[in-house]
């Protein structure tokens, strides 16, 4: 089971009132606007922000949910690196809630060349400030 332990980076979040569906609790899609907050809180740490944001394409994307968060939790979006490959990544994602898992999933990015959007292989320094990043070594795939 994922636990909050196997991620160094956790974004805290305060669930808004217009994330909620009817029922109260957070509406399903949000949950990927929480992942997008936590990747670009990750390429943060890692270095990349501003005017040295990589071009990235959304390939994959996937969740499971487990419970609900619902208005005013203060929930944490945890993001590791789960596999680098030539030209793409998987970002390992989860949302917890104190230390319960609301929610897990993936996003799984290609790498393209700025202006262009033609795939390209990851950049060198990105590899070297995952890997520097990581406490546990993303699954490595080349071709």
């Amino acid at each position: 089971m994922t636990e909050k332990t196997d991620f160094n980076l956790l974004h805290p979040m305060r669930v808004r009132w217009g994330e909620c569906d009817p029922q109260g609790i957070v509406f399903n899609v949000n949950y990927f606007l929480y992942f997008d907050v936590g990747v670009t809180e990750y390429m943060r740490a890692l270095g990349y922000h501003g005017e040295n944001i990589l071009e990235f394409f959304t390939v994959n994307a996937q969740a499971d949910f487990r419970a609900s968060a619902t208005f005013d939790d203060m929930i944490g979006v945890a993001v590791r690196c789960a596999r680098l490959g030539h030209k793409s990544m998987t970002l390992a994602m989860a949302i917890f809630r104190d230390e319960e898992l609301l929610t897990e999933g993936a996003l799984t990015y290609v790498h393209a060349e700025r202006g262009t959007q033609t795939s390209s292989a990851l950049p060198d320094a990105l590899i070297e400030r995952v890997l520097a990043f990581e406490k546990t070594p993303p699954e490595r795939s080349v071709r």
